[in-house]
């Protein structure tokens, strides 16, 4: 029954069923609401489950192909807020999500309508692109809620015994998930959390004392050794410039944007 009331309003169709090769003149996204879609993009297939998105630059030639349950949004995005390439997978990015479906249920129609909703969306596609590493959250539940919190800088230096504990499970659960649904341990995972939030307060102009402070370091000595150990560059040069060495990122990142 959902599925068939899908497709009662002809404007709105587009948005669940399949649709053949076409490009767009901006950059926009494919994020997955409901169900599961698969995007061929230059020429790449890409599978979408729900909850994930993928950040197209302008006049990539692309096709998605759904399912009955499925919902899709596709919103565009300005010049300013195009991907660092043609294709990023950005995975599960919670508060993307929420932002676009919140765009999609107010349904703007007019160009006034539809520029906040643009503005905001661009403005977190600008965070992301400058986040050393995009990280995806696991899918089990502890381990999102978990994930989601160091995402957006809370409990960075927390224990994972006390992470754990407060969700009521244990840590060996919670590392499994991390492992198998982002395929990082959770140690690196959070390492990464934390110079993604080390980046954001450097970025601010904040120095590189307090960065470390926010982003769960006891010591500045602590953030200098974490960016060393995941860009693999030498700690003179993350001395001299610490923005610069957090998006010159060299390994190989699984769970983030590949």
């Amino acid at each position: 029954m959902t599925a068939t009331l899908t497709t009662v309003v002809p404007r709105t169709a587009v948005r669940f069923r399949s649709h053949g090769t076409h490009r767009h003149d901006m950059a926009h996204l494919i994020h997955v609401i409901r169900g599961e879609a698969t995007v061929v993009a230059d020429g790449e297939p890409y599978h979408l489950a729900e909850g994930e998105t993928l950040w197209l630059a302008a006049q990539v030639p692309h096709s998605l192909t759904g399912h009955d349950d499925t919902i899709t949004f596709g919103p565009m995005v300005g010049p300013a807020a195009a991907p660092p390439e043609r294709v990023v997978r950005l995975g599960r990015q919670a508060e993307l999500a929420q932002l676009l479906l919140t765009a999609m249920s107010a349904a703007p129609q007019t160009d006034e309508e539809i520029r906040p909703f643009r503005h905001s969306i661009e403005q977190l596609l600008l965070d992301l692109r400058e986040r050393p590493w995009p990280l995806t959250a696991p899918t089990q539940p502890a381990a999102r809620r978990i994930a989601l919190r160091l995402i957006a800088g809370r409990d960075l230096a927390l224990p994972l015994d006390d992470l754990a504990g407060h969700e009521f499970t244990s840590v060996r659960q919670v590392q499994r998930a991390f492992v198998d649904e982002t395929g990082l341990t959770f140690s690196t995972w959070r390492t990464r959390a934390r110079l993604n939030a080390a980046a954001r307060s450097l970025r601010a102009g904040v120095g590189f004392g307090r960065a470390a402070v926010t982003a769960g370091y006891a010591t500045r000595d602590g953030l200098l050794r974490a960016i060393v150990r995941e860009t693999r560059l030498p700690a003179s040069q993350v001395q001299a410039d610490p923005v610069a060495a957090l998006r010159a990122t060299t390994g190989d990142t699984p769970g983030g944007s590949a």
